[in-house]
């Protein structure tokens, strides 16, 4: 059995960390001290604020323009903390990192998606890591590969951290798509079910990319049970150097004061686990949805170029290998040949009108 079972639920680890959600939140990238600061005494107005994060450390940043200012955003932090009573919160990605935050009083460090998707650095941070008693939290790797995602969360736990919590911020998208990474919503729903106490917070900035659609993706983080929301802010969104998209303060606290809380019922847990496979189907057919408009986008080109040839629609033989291959493949993976005839069929249908439209253009 994984270490992981014997994480402690995230209302253990400190006495202010009693409410639910818990909302992180920060600027994404520390610019100067008023920023900070300012930022800071705004979120402390918010009530479920209970962590305040910083970006001391960004792999895009240039050297040049934010490299050398750790040392300085570090001592920043530690008036944060003497002026709001916030906990503070960094991202590290160096073992050097790690110590400058300790030395510095940061109270929870946190290891982003770019770092978590190396192994060799997630071991590495684990290494420096050992013995302390710091909580630590892990965002998902770039790519959404769940076994991934729980080595590095399991390296960090054998260093003996078990104040340990996960960070869903989506995945990288292949294709462009409204939001700016794809939450596969049934990843962190997966891990859940694997490790019970196991805490996961989510990040629907970087899922959300837009403002706009922050609370939609946070509402459903609730909905999802999350332990709770790491959201960037900044005091004066009008004066952003980078990361524009970034909530004030005030819009952060209507966003929270919005959502719905459902919690699950104690008396009848086969219908939250109902609700749990809901919710991993929606994901999924969300995807199926957006493939099978992505694939309609590329049949419109196959039909301007078919017009452009002046080549006939249908194509016996292109169409007898799609089924084919089709049908092969998803028997291997165990679903049933009659019901792949009838699916390839009606989405070849629905090609072949797409192309007929398309030539048929005026």
């Amino acid at each position: 059995m994984s270490g992981l079972e014997n994480c402690k639920p995230m209302n253990t680890w400190f006495k202010k960390l009693d409410t639910r959600p818990i909302v992180i939140s920060g600027p994404s990238i520390v610019e100067s001290e008023e920023q900070l600061l300012n930022t800071a005494r705004e979120l402390k107005k918010v009530d479920q604020v209970k962590i305040f994060r910083a970006g001391v450390w960004k792999p895009q940043t240039a050297t040049k323009t934010y490299g050398d200012r750790g040392l300085d955003i570090l001592q920043w932090l530690n008036q944060v903390k003497q002026e709001t009573g916030l906990l503070t919160m960094v991202e590290v990605a160096s073992p050097k990192h790690v110590e400058m935050c300790l030395r510095h009083n940061v109270d929870i460090l946190w290891i982003g998606a770019r770092t978590s998707s190396n192994p060799f650095s997630v071991q590495e941070l684990a290494s420096a890591m050992q013995g302390m008693s710091v909580p630590v939290m892990v965002k998902n790797p770039i790519n959404p590969d769940i076994n991934l995602w729980i080595e590095a969360l399991e390296t960090i736990n054998k260093a003996g951290i078990s104040r340990l919590a996960a960070i869903h911020r989506g995945f990288y998208p292949f294709e462009k798509t409204r939001l700016r990474n794809i939450p596969k919503w049934e990843i962190p729903i997966e891990l859940k079910s694997r490790f019970h106490n196991l805490p996961i917070i989510c990040d629907p900035s970087h899922i959300a990319g837009a403002n706009k659609y922050v609370q939609e993706m946070a509402q459903k983080a609730m909905d999802l049970n999350m332990d709770g929301l790491m959201i960037d802010s900044h005091f004066n969104t009008a004066d952003v150097i980078r990361d524009q998209d970034q909530l004030t303060p005030a819009d952060l606290d209507l966003i929270v004061r919005s959502l719905v809380c459902r919690l699950p019922s104690v008396d009848d847990i086969t219908e939250n686990r109902l609700e749990k496979y809901r919710d991993q189907i929606d994901s999924v057919d969300s995807q199926l949805i957006e493939l099978l408009a992505q694939r309609m986008n590329i049949v419109e080109g196959i039909g301007e170029y078919k017009a452009e040839k002046n080549m006939t629609i249908l194509q016996l033989q292109r169409w007898e290998k799609v089924r084919e291959k089709g049908v092969e493949l998803g028997k291997s993976l165990g679903l049933s040949e009659p019901f792949l005839t009838q699916l390839l069929r009606m989405i070849h249908k629905e090609a072949i009108l797409k192309q007929n439209e398309v030539m048929n253009r005026k």
